[in-house]
């Protein structure tokens, strides 16, 4: 049964709890308290009987009792109810509600012709996107047979926005089915693309293919543009799969065309954003921003769009910022989407996670970093396990700017035994460490092919060989690399991929003794990172500035640039920054102070 009460809601079959729509984590001893508290709210519960209840034939003493009460009122507090129990000494416990009780979850009075019972609420709980509430309801009331197609489809669309995409393959495949019998060629193709897309994240490419063949067989009898433009939208989808991205493009070229300005918002919104990816991917930077921002002005001007829907456009967009270094238009569009999930009620999937954590590590947040990218690993596992080397990625990106080095190394090994490329994070750790030929040997190696992930990230990448090639005194090369990206400011305009470029300059001055320059180029990316909040990278680089400060007796200048880098060190919680800031301190201080005593003795001998 599904409960609510003030701004949670309770799913006792479902051992879920959510708070303003998001899914809150309990523990299962503090689940079954809460379940337990509500079916006997209003009434005083002794502690004998809650121990009977919570721990059966377990021996545990009133402090366990204590602790999970104590845990349960934290949850509470997040939706300011933690007065809802109440401790009355001596005789035990009352969750109570000062203006409310935890009633089952009812619904308006049904309009005359609505369908009433369990079937009734959860049509209506769909209808205002409550989607625990609705799969709870579907649940509930499919044993008797009697939900129809759209009432299956919309049971899978609200596990999809709980985050259980598993779950919902099983009740789609009975959507399809139902559509099927019913002559409905149009709903049972749109359904089988759901599934197909379903499959691809989940690792089945072979059923997801068949899928989508099904669904082209049932939209090739049909002259329905819609219908056709998800075909091909999907066909677009599994030749960027296959390594085909100017295939890619031309399918979702036509899928827009063919519905462009007529009146499917959906496909329209999504087959544009695809098409402006596959158009970045192939070098068309411009074309491809502006395919995309105008797909999320379509999105964003239409109330039509179902969550899976948006969700898909909202994670190609983000998507797209991830691989090119884009992290300021990244950092938007994970806040704008955080907020999409939360009004729409859609629980954050192991890919948001994923995504978010990457930005939140790039922008210094490294402990939320760290545990977005562990939750998101958990997740992924049944959300989209194709991209769990992505996240082993990351989570070598996040450990490496934290200084857990061997952590870092260890998850980028894992994401390169699952078939991802680590680079160019693990390049970098590489040639921190003193490792500078294995790291170009390595970023060599990522650029051969022509796979989708390295046209993504070949911008990205070329940048970093660039620095690494200058640190190796490949100068021409460095030179040449440093040429092909800033002599093309309409495909590479990134702050990210100019700043490293600047800094590869910079490397190239210090060969020649140029150090005026040097430090020019190195203050000029410190300020590209620090224009797109890149707070990591931007400490990294005050320290180079503050060494070469330094070794140039800019004494004052460079215990500046090392205090604030020590600061935003400390305050991201990076204790390889922040120890490095402290070495450099103690050099400056015993040089200052060597200084001033060779001063005094020369007083003195005068």
């Amino acid at each position: 049964m599904a409960f609510a009460f003030g701004p949670f809601e309770l799913d006792e079959a479902g051992r879920v709890v959510l708070c303003a729509r998001q899914e809150v984590p309990l523990q299962p001893r503090v689940f079954d308290l809460l379940v337990y508290f509500v079916h006997h709210r209003g009434r005083v519960v002794s502690k004998d009987e809650l121990l009977d209840a919570v721990w059966p034939d377990v021996t545990v003493t009133d402090n366990s009792l204590q602790r999970a009460v104590s845990a349960l009122r934290a949850v509470l507090r997040k939706g300011g109810m933690e007065h809802a129990i109440r401790n009355l000494p001596g005789k035990g416990y009352r969750f109570s509600l000062e203006a409310e009780s935890a009633q089952p979850l009812q619904a308006a009075e049904p309009q005359l012709g609505e369908a009433t019972g369990a079937i009734g609420l959860a049509r209506r709980a769909v209808a205002g996107q409550l989607w625990l509430q609705a799969a709870s309801l579907f649940e509930s009331a499919h044993e008797d047979g009697s939900l129809t197609a759209d009432d299956l489809h919309d049971w899978a669309l609200a596990l999809q926005c709980l985050g259980k995409p598993a779950a919902a393959i099983p009740i789609l495949v009975r959507a399809v089915s139902a559509r099927a019998k019913a002559g409905d060629a149009a709903g049972a193709a749109a359904d089988a693309i759901t599934l197909s897309g379903l499959h691809f994240e989940c690792g089945q490419a072979a059923v997801g293919k068949g899928w989508l063949a099904r669904a082209e067989d049932w939209a090739s009898g049909l002259n329905d543009p819609p219908t056709s433009a998800l075909v091909l939208w999907m066909k677009s989808k599994l030749a960027a799969f296959d390594g085909d991205p100017e295939q890619a493009l031309a399918l979702a070229d036509t899928a827009y065309t063919s519905v462009r300005h007529k009146d499917a918002i959906g496909i329209e919104a999504v087959s544009l954003a695809y098409r402006g990816f596959y158009r970045l991917c192939l070098g068309d930077t411009s074309g491809g921003l502006a395919d995309q921002d105008h797909a999320a002005a379509l999105a964003l001007s239409s109330n039509t769009l179902d969550p899976i829907m948006a969700g898909l456009l909202y994670c190609n967009i983000l998507w797209a910022a991830r691989m090119f270094g884009d992290w300021a238009r990244a950092d938007q569009w994970t806040r704008g989407y955080q907020s999409f999930c939360s009004g729409s009620g859609m629980e954050l999937t192991g890919s948001c996670q994923l995504h978010r954590s990457e930005v939140l590590g790039i922008r210094g947040s490294l402990s939320e970093a760290l545990s977005r990218i562990q939750d998101a690993l958990t997740r992924l596992t049944s959300d989209a396990p194709w991209s769990i080397g992505d996240a082993n990625r990351v989570l070598g990106e996040i450990q490496a700017a934290i200084g857990n080095d061997d952590a870092a190394l260890a998850a980028y090994d894992r994401a390169y035994a699952l078939g991802w490329c680590p680079e160019p994070g693990r390049a970098m750790l590489l040639l921190a460490r003193g490792e500078a030929e294995a790291a170009y040997a390595s970023l060599e190696r990522s650029l051969i092919g022509k796979t989708w992930w390295t046209l993504q990230r070949r911008g990205i990448l070329l940048a970093h060989l660039a620095l690494v090639a200058a640190h190796t005194h490949r100068n021409e090369q460095a030179e040449s690399l440093i040429r092909e990206l800033s002599g093309s400011p309409d495909r590479w305009p990134m702050p990210s991929i100019r700043a490293l470029t600047n800094e590869a300059q910079a490397i190239l001055a210090l060969g020649r003794q140029d150090h005026d320059a040097a430090l020019r180029h190195l203050h000029l990316a410190r300020q590209l990172w620090s224009s797109i909040e890149g707070r990591v990278q931007a400490v990294r680089l005050r320290l180079q500035i503050a060494r070469l400060q330094f070794e140039r007796d800019d004494i004052r200048g460079a215990a500046t640039e090392v205090h604030a880098a020590r600061l935003i060190a400390s305050e991201m919680g990076s204790r390889k920054l922040e120890a490095d800031c402290i070495a450099l301190e103690r050099d400056i201080d015993w040089a200052t102070g060597g200084r001033a005593v060779a001063g005094q003795r020369q007083q003195l001998r005068g």
